[in-house]
């Protein structure tokens, strides 16, 4: 046997000091005791290497804890695997099935998933974007329309596929699959007019999305005469978002201090609808036949709620997956002929309203 096949793997080299820290790719290549140029073969492309040298380029990595800097190995081909992700929080369900299809649509082509969070008043966005930007994603992926004028110009310079999402506008920065929120504002209004609900509310997030909701919400109601004789506007409560359950509670309360005779309504997420139901219920109210109610997101309680709850289904999962087919085709220098992706959104009737 040819004893210079296999070399013997010492003890991994001391640590020199750097600036950087850890090991780098010659350690490994040492250790390995093949040159760097076929250690780097044998991590970024190992159909390209023997198997005997593959798995020592492997033990070695294993035992140094060697992490690829992917930065600097993609800067040939300029194309970084990562897509970065901007969501307004996390700590609520409503964007989890987006995110997860996101994440895993871009894995099944060798991409990651990097997510920020920037808060439902943007206020951390555009110091967000600056940091993304700076670390040259394949692609950005942004929850609702960007406004801020500086974001759309650091995006638009930056190059960098960009999907907007959560919303509808024929003049997006690149690319944009989302639904219209007046579009579900005016069908919640007329679905309960059609049940023949005449004296509606709403209590809504006082997020940008939201509010425009609720206001076609408002409109369509007063037009259809779905008001108080003479109200310039249906009743409305406006509350912090993200939206909580004491949230609808307490919503309810101010609603019907407005208008004792409310017999429905429109909350902007499901949470809220939830509060509404568990304040009607301690105050004897019945729902649906005294107060319908109708929440937003058909959340995964919402099917379990007594009574149910009727909601506007959003499809996340849908919209993960088409922004990652958009994103992955631009940056595979793939022509994008439909920019804009409307998907729409269900009212899902149940017991509630």
């Amino acid at each position: 046997m040819d004893k210079q096949a296999v070399p013997v793997i010492d003890a991994p080299p001391k640590r020199r000091r750097r600036t950087s820290g850890g090991f780098t790719l010659r350690d490994v290549a040492k250790l390995a005791g093949v040159a760097p140029i076929t250690a780097s073969r044998a991590l970024n492309n190992p159909d390209s290497v023997s198997e005997p040298i593959l798995q020592r380029v492997r033990e070695a990595v294993e035992r140094t804890g060697y992490v690829p800097n992917l930065l600097a190995g993609g800067l040939a081909s300029k194309r970084s695997k990562l897509v970065a992700a901007v969501v307004p929080t996390v700590a609520g369900s409503v964007f989890l099935d987006m995110v997860q299809s996101l994440t895993e649509s871009l894995a099944a082509s060798g991409y990651q998933l990097m997510l920020g969070q920037s808060g439902y008043e943007n206020s951390r966005e555009d110091a967000l974007l600056e940091a993304i930007i700076g670390r040259r994603p394949d692609g950005v992926v942004l929850t609702g329309i960007m406004r801020s004028d500086q974001g759309r110009r650091r995006l638009l310079a930056s190059g960098i596929p960009i999907v907007e999402t959560w919303d509808l506008t024929p003049t997006p920065i690149d690319m944009l699959v989302g639904f219209s929120h007046e579009a579900i504002g005016s069908a919640v209004a007329d679905y309960l007019y059609q049940r023949g609900r005449r004296r509606v509310a709403t209590i809504s997030a006082n997020d940008e999305r939201a509010v425009r909701r609720n206001q076609a919400f408002s409109h369509a109601a007063l037009a259809l005469g779905m008001g108080a004789p003479g109200a310039a506007a249906v009743p409305s409560c406006i509350v912090p978002a993200p939206t909580t359950v004491g949230s609808g509670r307490s919503g309810l309360r101010d609603l019907l201090a407005q208008d004792p005779c409310i017999d429905a309504v429109f909350c902007s997420s499901d949470m809220l609808a939830l509060g509404v139901i568990t304040e009607a219920q301690a105050q004897g109210i019945a729902i649906p036949g005294r107060v319908a109610v109708v929440g937003l997101g058909d959340q995964a309680f919402a099917r379990d709620l007594h009574p149910a709850l009727t909601s506007v289904q959003i499809d996340g999962a849908a919209i993960g997956s088409t922004a990652a087919q958009l994103i992955i085709a631009r940056a595979e220098g793939k022509v994008v002929a439909e920019k804009v992706r409307d998907i729409g959104f269900t009212i899902v009737e149940r017991a509630s309203g």
